[in-house]
């Protein structure tokens, strides 16, 4: 058979089982993104029925899910908030860092896989899943709650974090000296500094450039300059998804809004094959074995960013309730620990780190929203008490 025929064929199954698992996840009134997962793990190595043909094909269109669904996180924000913001939350931001990254590393440590896995497991334990925490306060109707704003202010800190944390996760990944390393984090942290400053200066000449009353040619210039910018920050030892997400910062006002409803769909479904590539590369007979300690690092995490959640909610004189539901937002995992857990696993840093960071991810992506829907009315009693 015809190359590009087995690559449609095989591309057009996978994209109609995301539809019919997204479809099932509504029904039952979860994250899909766990159901993405089990689909990649059914069609990679060691599952049901591989892929033949279009496994690269899907590579591709995983790198471009992680830059859409960082660049719509950006679209959120614009560059006065992202900074006033970080100011305000500084202190519950380290808080999150050391409570959230510590049970990785020190997981990694104490099974003897090193000083790089353990890097790289406290990026899988410590980053909050942006795109389901949106989801989640959008569905639960959180938006407009008091403690809303101060866990985006989190997720942002978690953001930038990532900015310097994935230079020095890539530097000891590459094999890199300390010299070579230190060079790549102050390349990357300029190349940030750059970005924010033209985004604070010149964000109106940028949005000038972008903008346009027809919807093809905004979304053409927007993600164009999305990927160039992506591009130009893979070069310059920065993560591409940092990059996006900085353009979407630049970005503001009913040009930002308006981009967010185009970019929707496609975020949507290049995510999806995103959360399929990463299955892709885990072989599901290996999750079983690593199944109870995940589970263990899960609830161990659940409780950390319910600890974060609350402390950094009462700094901002929040009540009980509001701090309850501060740190249940912050409870689910996915994009971000995917990419760290699948940069670990490119560089073959240890077999397990890839079944371990899947089954960690899949139980959190889960259960982070069916506790915040479980737990909702429980939380609207002690808010009605109090």
């Amino acid at each position: 058979m015809h190359h590009t025929a087995i690559l449609f064929l095989e591309f057009g199954a996978v994209l109609l089982g995301l539809g019919v698992l997204g479809a099932l996840a509504l029904r039952v009134g979860i994250s899909p993104i766990p159901l993405y997962l089990i689909a990649g793990l059914a069609f990679g190595t060691g599952g049901v029925l591989p892929l033949a043909t279009s496994e690269d094909f899907i590579s591709v269109g995983a790198e471009i899910g992680v830059v859409l669904l960082l660049l719509t996180l950006g679209l959120e924000y614009n560059a006065d908030e992202l900074v006033a913001s970080l100011k305000g939350n500084a202190p519950a931001g380290i808080v999150d860092l050391v409570l959230n990254a510590a049970p990785g590393a020190i997981c990694a440590l104490l099974l003897g896989w090193g000083p790089v896995a353990a890097v790289a497991m406290a990026g899988v334990t410590y980053a909050t899943s942006s795109g389901i925490t949106a989801k989640v306060l959008s569905d639960l109707g959180w938006i407009g709650n008091r403690e809303t704003p101060t866990v985006l202010s989190l997720l942002v800190f978690e953001d930038l974090t990532m900015a310097v944390y994935l230079p020095v996760l890539t530097a000891m990944l590459a094999g890199l000296s300390l010299a070579a390393g230190a060079v790549t984090v102050a390349i990357a942290l300029a190349t940030v500094s750059a970005v924010l400053l033209i985004a604070l200066r010149f964000g109106k000449w940028i949005e000038a450039f972008v903008s346009s009353p027809n919807n093809e040619v905004l979304l053409l210039k927007i993600v164009g300059l999305a990927l160039l910018v992506a591009g130009l920050a893979q070069q310059l030892q920065v993560s591409a998804a940092v990059g996006a997400f900085l353009v979407g910062i630049a970005l503001s006002g009913q040009l930002a809004h308006d981009a967010q409803a185009l970019l929707a769909p496609l975020r949507d479904l290049f995510a999806a094959v995103f959360f399929v590539f990463f299955g892709l590369q885990t072989d599901p007979t290996k999750m079983l074995p690593v199944a109870g300690l995940a589970a263990l690092l899960a609830l161990i995490s659940m409780i950390t960013k319910l600890l974060t959640g609350a402390y950094a909610a009462r700094r901002a004189g929040i009540a009980t309730a509001g701090r309850a539901r501060a740190g249940i937002a912050l409870i689910p995992r996915g994009e971000f620990n995917i990419v760290i857990a699948g940069l670990a696993v490119a560089a073959g840093v240890h077999p397990d780190l890839g079944p371990l960071a899947a089954t960690y991810v899949l139980i959190l992506a889960a259960f982070g929203p069916l506790a915040a829907k479980a737990v909702q009315p429980l939380i609207t009693a002690i808010a009605k008490r109090a």
